[in-house]
């Protein structure tokens, strides 16, 4: 049989045709930046200035200072306290310089600060375009009613990152939670309320008398979980339905005091007492007697200084002497060691990116 002229030119196109479909590569998805995928450490400084550390989720890529790494010849503030999240921006509050470093989250570029309308900042969460600061003002030790009720929230519009607000709170003020559109925000000291913030109308609500010395607590599907351990006393775990400010509470064995660190993650509550994890439902009707593990620390006062469960890992940050460069470990959550990282003085909290 002939071929003809034709019929080969046009075997000759559907090879190239087929050729060049087989040979072409998808774009490659530029990276947003160098910490895009991974956590934030937050070392709180000692009298010098305080650092993030940065950890790639891979556990691979760890760089002690990325803020200095970003911004050369630039001082992030002494005495990093937190940061929270908005969009690409992360927000690092330094209380030891009233100051908020707003960073690009994904690069660590600093973007912008706010240094004003600040005293002593905590804690902050974001709501409909603007961001809540705790403040823990002034404490007088001579006067200590005036530092228990001088404590103040400032209103921060995340457009022109400029403070527009200042609400007096008549407490102290700690910790801060939001869930549809009210503050949740714990007392220092032996205070015994929650005080609640009505974002819409702008005013404070009447507070839940929860009992003393609450520090730490997360919102998980309409409930608010609050951790108290009164100086000496068994600690305490309150579990606050939202819709109806209801609550109960749990009463820990007598032995077990001094529990912090709540934090909840895959239908379980995690908390720390002393150098061990401790772990429970969310549906248990009593917490644990046992631990589900320790680690090993000789800080008379910077055990479990910063803790954090996420997905099948847990983090921990020990506090060391507070004046040389302390020590952060991830573990599996039976307790097999992962990592051990030397990061900066304090590493008091865990941030995910």
């Amino acid at each position: 049989m002939k071929i003809t002229k034709l019929f080969v030119v046009a075997l000759a196109s559907i090879f190239l045709t087929t050729s060049c479909s087989n040979d072409y590569e998808s774009p490659v998805q530029a990276t947003l930046g160098a910490y895009e995928n991974g956590l934030f450490i937050l070392n709180e400084g000692s009298s010098g200035q305080g650092s993030v550390s940065f950890l790639s989720n891979d556990l691979n890529s760890f760089t002690q200072n990325a803020f200095t790494t970003a911004n050369p010849g630039e001082l992030m503030g002494k005495f990093a306290q937190s940061i929270f999240f908005n969009g690409d921006f992360a927000y690092i509050i330094s209380n030891g310089s009233n100051k908020i470093s707003i960073v690009n989250r994904y690069t660590m570029k600093l973007v912008s600060k706010i240094e004003t309308g600040l005293v002593i900042p905590r804690y902050g969460v974001v709501f409909n375009g603007k961001a809540y600061v705790t403040n823990a003002n002034t404490y007088s030790f001579a006067n200590p009613t005036t530092g228990n009720t001088d404590d103040f929230l400032s209103v921060i519009n995340l457009t022109t990152n400029t403070i527009e607000a200042k609400v007096q709170l008549n407490a102290t003020a700690d910790k801060i939670v939001v869930n549809n559109g009210k503050l949740y925000i714990s007392e220092q000291y032996n205070n015994d309320k929650l005080l609640v913030f009505n974002t819409v109308n702008n005013v404070l609500e009447t507070p839940i008398n929860i009992g003393s010395d609450a520090n730490s607590m997360e919102v998980n599907n309409g409930f608010l979980y609050v951790l108290r351990s009164p100086y000496g006393l068994p600690s305490k775990l309150v579990k606050i339905n939202l819709a109806t400010s209801l609550f109960t509470t749990l009463d820990f064995p007598a032995a077990q005091v001094d529990a912090k660190n709540l934090d909840i993650e895959q239908s379980k509550i995690y908390y720390t007492i002393g150098a061990s994890v401790y772990a429970m439902n969310l549906t248990d009707n009593a917490v644990p007697s046992a631990s589900v593990f320790s680690y090993t620390s000789t800080s008379a006062y910077g055990k479990m200084y910063g803790f954090a469960v996420k997905g099948d890992r847990v983090y921990i940050g020990d506090g060391g002497d507070f004046t040389a460069n302390s020590k952060a470990y991830v573990y599996s959550l039976t307790g097999v060691l992962q990592k051990e990282l030397t990061v900066g003085v304090a590493p008091n909290g865990f941030y995910f990116n």
